[in-house]
């Protein structure tokens, strides 16, 4: 999937694009940043970012693959997840993300809004079928409105994008590991060889302690 080039309603669709990419990130699957990204990882830990958007139906098919890995790591990996704001039309599903990540509802919620925006093509992103169908899930729905417009919220939509960028994420979904090392599916090759060379880069960085 293109950067920025995907609206809204294109991404759910999208059909997989192979990035542009210099010959040494094509043969080592990633790359490593000029500048260190911010982390919040505390000292002793690796931190591993998920790049996603809930439009990007590579994300959906992803998601199984993380989460499964995310359930396996190691106590010194902390994970946390970023959903991408390439474009302004990004933001109603970023507020949703956060909004389920402010109340606690990221596990209960997450792949249901996946299967309601893509399968069920439900317009998760207009408030009028958002809200009701929130409350289906067993979210509260006042509670989580309030959360959605909330300025807490507004806050970290402005973080996710500041992020991205410091990152330089190409596409979704994408990982960053350590705020030094950056892959995604195209670089990667794949998904699994994601996997693997985030797990290396993890054991490069224990070495580097």
């Amino acid at each position: 999937m293109k950067r920025r080039q995907f609206t809204l309603a294109a991404a759910a669709a999208a059909t997989p694009g192979l990035l542009a990419l210099p010959a040494w990130a094509q043969s080592k699957g990633y790359a490593e940043l000029k500048e260190r990204a911010p982390v919040e990882a505390p000292a002793g830990q690796v931190e591993v970012v998920e790049f996603f958007s809930y439009g990007c139906s590579h994300c959906r098919n992803f998601e199984p693959t993380f989460n499964a890995w995310k359930k396996a790591a190691p106590k010194d990996v902390a994970v946390r997840m970023v959903h991408v704001g390439f474009q302004s039309s990004f933001e109603p599903l970023q507020r949703i993300y956060y909004a389920l990540e402010t109340l606690g509802q990221v596990d209960a919620v997450h792949a249901k809004v996946f299967e309601a925006l893509q399968a069920q093509r439900k317009r998760l992103d207009k408030p009028e079928v958002l809200f009701p169908w929130i409350a289906e899930q067993g979210v509260d729905r006042a509670k989580f409105e309030e959360a959605y417009k909330s300025f807490g919220v507004a806050t970290k939509l402005r973080r996710a994008v500041q992020l991205q960028e410091a990152y330089q994420v190409e596409g979704t979904p994408a990982l960053g590991i350590a705020g030094r090392y950056y892959t995604d599916g195209s670089m990667a090759g794949g998904f699994e060889r994601m996997i693997q060379l985030t797990n290396g880069l993890i054991a490069q960085e224990r070495k580097r302690g």
